[in-house]
């Protein structure tokens, strides 16, 4: 059984994106973050799988489309939280974060495929990483791997060739952390809900400075 899964919080004010402010509210920035949660899991849902999984800290929202099992989040850090999310999977599992609204359901599929490869990774500009998948999920590839830091994704890619993992990557993508990330993500996807959010919002805050 395959599992798509993505992990992500309930966008509450002063709870998600707390750097896009400034320039943007503590409310338009978990506006943003819904809108960039919200075409994730759109993206997601149009990827065959056997399930579709969001592992949420929170409530779910009327951004959540239909398809998808909702589970609580683990209790700890967030190497803890993702583990668990791959312990509770049946077979080969991929896991992304609803900080990257520009991923496509093309982006995705390859890293479906398990005849060539063990795990896939997906880089974040950042240092971490937005995707990553393993066709046997052990949560000891996980644990003990240091979070939001430069070399998360580093540190997360020894462990798993370490491992002996046949290891494909992804695009590197920009995860939505500052302004300046959301301009840019913004510009790259042109029809998103994520960008035409954006538009307005700094379209209002320039009329509003006018």
């Amino acid at each position: 059984m395959t599992t798509l899964l993505v992990i992500a919080k309930e966008p509450v004010p002063g709870r998600v994106k707390t750097r896009l402010a400034p320039p943007f509210t503590s409310e338009e920035s978990a506006a943003l973050a819904e809108a960039a949660l919200a075409d994730t899991l759109t993206a997601v849902a149009r990827v065959p799988a056997d399930r579709h999984v969001l592992v949420l800290d929170g409530k779910p929202g009327g951004w959540l489309p239909s398809g998808f099992d909702v589970v609580p989040q683990a209790v700890g850090g967030l190497d803890v939280r993702i583990a668990a999310a791959f312990a509770a999977c049946d077979g080969p599992a991929l896991l992304v974060g609803m900080d990257t609204p520009q991923v496509t359901p093309a982006l995705l599929a390859p890293a479906l495929c398990w005849e060539t490869y063990d795990a896939w990774f997906g880089r974040a500009v950042d240092g971490g990483f937005w995707a990553l998948g393993l066709a046997a999920p052990d949560p000891a590839l996980l644990l003990g791997v240091p979070m939001s830091r430069p070399d998360t994704g580093s540190v997360q890619y020894e462990r798993l060739r370490t491992a002996g993992l046949r290891i494909g990557t992804l695009p590197v993508l920009l995860d939505v952390d500052t302004a300046e990330d959301a301009r840019v993500v913004a510009a790259e996807t042109p029809g998103s809900r994520f960008a035409a959010l954006h538009s307005a919002l700094t379209a209002m805050r320039a009329g509003a400075g006018a």
